[in-house]
């Protein structure tokens, strides 16, 4: 780790060491990575990663942390976070580049400054662009699938690569990039021109339908399993009578049973104890099997 560090004083590039990732995800729960590395272009990336490799140190790419639970030991290695030149977005004609790093809420926005038409459906998952291709996020019947034109990535031994949208395998919930370790650096969209009223009215009714339905008033990491085939995970969980069932400061949510809150003082270890019992409940009294959707990460 020290070798590691002085790499990165060599390369002045930004970090911080045993950084709690509980300030880093929108469940407001993790002990700390050993070091955070803000990194602003794609040479500072290269150069984390080159040192990561020469020092054998682990890194994960970290995006708003919004469907991430941390281990409450935190998490060993480097954590990389994506700032400067990965938060670009810029619109040309129909198609829009947006970096991996920039919130997907200002995707949409500067869609809507273009009256430009698709995404919609995205405004207010509280995601980046990368973490929503990597998941290939979907809300209100649209996915990123259906805008995504190509992905920039950064492959295992440094190439960069263009992936063209049926190249990126975007499922539900899934991609390529699950499992490939490519590393994504920006994504370009493809929109259609639309009456910029009639767009806003849209997000706008998006994001009304996300405050009445969802526990947006608590941290959590939204919908915590699956859609299991031929049901919905939060009808499952509230037929079994578990919305309000709490371990810990982890609860399953009162207003949208498909959510695990943090209503205070949440553990890891919390919210997988709840998540079994869920698991376990659902498939008791259903026979549905519920596979987590968020991802759990650390030590």
């Amino acid at each position: 780790m020290k070798n590691f560090i002085n790499r990165l004083n060599e390369n002045n590039i930004s970090y911080a060491c045993n950084e709690p990732m509980s300030a880093h995800t929108t469940f407001h729960i993790g002990g700390a990575a050993d070091v955070l590395v803000t990194v602003r272009s794609l040479d500072e990336l290269r150069a984390v990663l080159a040192a990561c490799k020469e020092s054998d140190i682990p890194f994960m790419i970290l995006g708003n942390g919004s469907n991430l639970l941390v281990s409450d030991d935190g998490i060993e290695g480097a954590v990389i976070a994506l700032d400067g030149d990965f938060k670009e977005i810029a619109a040309d004609g129909e198609t829009v580049t947006a970096g991996a790093g920039a919130k997907l809420s200002r995707l949409c926005t500067v869609a809507l400054e273009h009256s430009l038409s698709g995404l919609e459906f995205a405004y207010g998952i509280p995601g980046t662009v990368g973490g929503a291709m990597f998941m290939n996020a979907g809300a209100y019947g649209g996915e990123m699938k259906d805008v995504a034109l190509s992905v920039t990535a950064l492959s295992a031994d440094g190439e960069i690569v263009e992936l063209p949208a049926e190249k990126l395998a975007l499922g539900y919930r899934t991609s390529v990039f699950k499992t490939s370790g490519y590393i994504i650096l920006f994504s370009k969209f493809a929109l259609h021109t639309g009456d910029k009223t009639e767009i806003k009215a849209r997000m706008d009714d998006v994001m009304g339908r996300r405050k009445i339905k969802q526990p947006l008033e608590y941290p959590s990491a939204g919908s915590v399993f699956k859609r299991p085939e031929g049901a919905f995970a939060g009808t499952l969980i509230e037929q079994c009578g578990l919305k309000g069932k709490t371990v810990g400061g982890a609860q399953v949510s009162e207003k949208h049973a498909g959510f695990i809150i943090n209503i205070g003082g949440a553990t890891c270890d919390d919210v997988m104890n709840l998540v079994k019992l869920v698991q376990d409940t659902v498939k008791s009294q259903t026979g549905y099997e519920l596979e987590r959707e968020i991802i759990r990460t650390g030590r």
